[in-house]
């Protein structure tokens, strides 16, 4: 796998003993005091925080995003490795968190290949003690060539040289629920009209006891099944663009250049009631 996305705990505790990396953890608060790598801060909000693609919605991201991570310490000199339990417990939350700083211009992210859970079974410790970090200057400059606005997403349903990819859960995309988060949580039900599906999960091997990234060859068939290949303009959307950043890295590993993230997914795309959407409900 691609090392500059993917940390394994080895390369994780190298970097760290080494004061090359900081670690940021985006579980909630109550899990990160039970137990968390030593030296890692905690952002929540990285997975909380839902989003709008908007000027205003983006601006706003920034406003809620950019002082955690000038308390975390963030700077441009380190590596950055975002984490959470493993890959699929939080819908992508560490994804989501990688996808947010590549927006906002860090070049040096990646993630922890397998999650805490991967690290524990390495045989590495966690503590419940937090040290205070020293504050940064971290600044943004928006990177909007990985990100798909709503008006991208508008544009694409009558462009066919884009392709809309809908990696939700399956009660989502049949119409069933809205959100994974509640049946009626979102206001509308169904699918952005001519958006293909590959559920997310299937880009991870989930008969492991810890899931990690499929190969990139298989990630290509997977895309392949659906009429997508490496050279397809893609724009991926998920609830609110968590599990899409999940998908958008498997995808980016496997060789695929032209791909972004619709952020505000359907959280977003459903609270525009005049905005179309495929609402009947698909069979199982």
């Amino acid at each position: 796998m691609n090392t500059s996305v993917l940390y394994s705990p080895a390369e994780t505790n190298e970097k760290l003993a080494s004061g090359s990396a900081l670690l940021i953890d985006v579980r909630d608060a109550k899990e990160y005091q039970k137990g968390h790598i030593e030296g890692a801060v905690n952002i929540p909000e990285m997975f909380t925080t839902l989003s709008m693609t908007t000027p205003e919605g983006l601006q706003e991201m920034q406003d809620i995003l950019v002082p955690l991570l000038r308390k975390a310490g963030v700077t441009r000199e380190q590596t950055v490795i975002v984490y959470e339990d493993c890959l699929h417990t939080r819908y992508g939350g560490s994804c989501r968190g990688y996808f947010q700083l590549q927006l906002f211009g860090h070049q040096d992210v990646g993630i922890l290949d397998g999650g805490l859970s991967q690290w524990l079974q390495d045989g590495f410790p966690v503590t419940t003690e937090s040290k205070a970090a020293t504050p940064s200057n971290f600044t943004v400059h928006l990177q909007p060539e990985f990100l798909a606005t709503l008006e991208d997403v508008v544009a694409a349903i009558n462009d066919s040289s884009v392709k809309l990819l809908d990696n939700r859960d399956a009660d989502e995309w049949r119409g069933i629920s809205s959100s994974p988060y509640g049946i009626d949580f979102a206001p509308r039900k169904g699918r952005i009209p001519g958006a293909r599906w590959v559920e997310w999960y299937r880009f991870m091997d989930t008969d492991q006891d810890i899931p990690h990234f499929r190969s990139p060859d298989e990630i290509r068939s997977i895309c392949a099944q659906v009429g997508m290949d490496v050279n397809d303009d893609i724009i991926i959307y998920c609830f609110k663009g968590a599990r899409a950043s999940n998908t958008y890295i498997a995808l980016q590993m496997a060789g695929f250049t032209k791909v972004r993230n619709y952020y505000g997914s359907w959280n977003e795309w459903s609270r525009h009631a005049e905005l179309p959407i495929d609402d009947e409900v698909l069979a199982a």
